[in-house]
């Protein structure tokens, strides 16, 4: 599957604007982290852009198939395997969190937390009006209900938030942590 373009455009916008002279981490580099990675469809571009790239995903085929997504790129993605429903995220650790197609309602508090003083998510999934178009998902466990997202963000600093029902019914976020 191919990287959102939403999220590759706000994983470029961001790596540009930065200041240079920021220091962040023992790097100096942004600390991103691409939740529920997959074979790292997002975590590329993350490492791409020249940011220290962490991903997680309950599948261990997985976290290996990004981490070799990355080398064949010649980029490095530091990748883990966790059932997010048993193990908390690092709490402010990331300068840049990424969330694609996936909805754990009971995570939203550990998203949060991960997020670091000033650091930034960025967030894009399906909601209820999905089901109107008749393809998947359909579960109301993996649908966001209208507004859902922006209230989950809630003291945040919202840079960008949309909902939209066509080509498919998703919602957007991109907002920052208030330092």
């Amino acid at each position: 599957m191919s990287p959102s373009p939403f999220i590759v455009e706000w994983i470029e916008r961001i790596a540009r604007e930065r200041d240079p002279s920021t220091q962040l981490g023992a790097s100096g580099r942004l600390r991103a982290l691409d939740v529920a990675m997959g074979t790292g469809r997002h975590a590329v571009p993350l490492a791409r852009a020249g940011l220290l790239t962490f991903g997680v995903d309950v599948k261990l085929e997985s976290v290996r198939a990004a981490i070799a997504a990355g080398s064949r790129e010649g980029v490095r993605i530091e990748g883990w395997c966790a059932d997010l429903t048993q193990h908390p995220l690092p709490r402010s650790r990331f300068d840049i969190v990424v969330v694609c197609r996936y909805l754990q309602r009971d995570l939203f508090p550990d998203l949060r937390a991960a997020v670091a003083p000033g650091g930034i998510v960025i967030y894009e999934t399906f909601t209820t009006n999905q089901r109107a178009l008749g393809r998947p998902p359909t579960s109301p466990d993996h649908l966001l209900e209208p507004g859902e997202l922006r209230r989950c963000f809630d003291g945040f600093d919202e840079l960008f938030y949309e909902e939209m029902c066509a080509p498919e019914a998703i919602a957007r976020i991109v907002a920052r942590s208030r330092s």
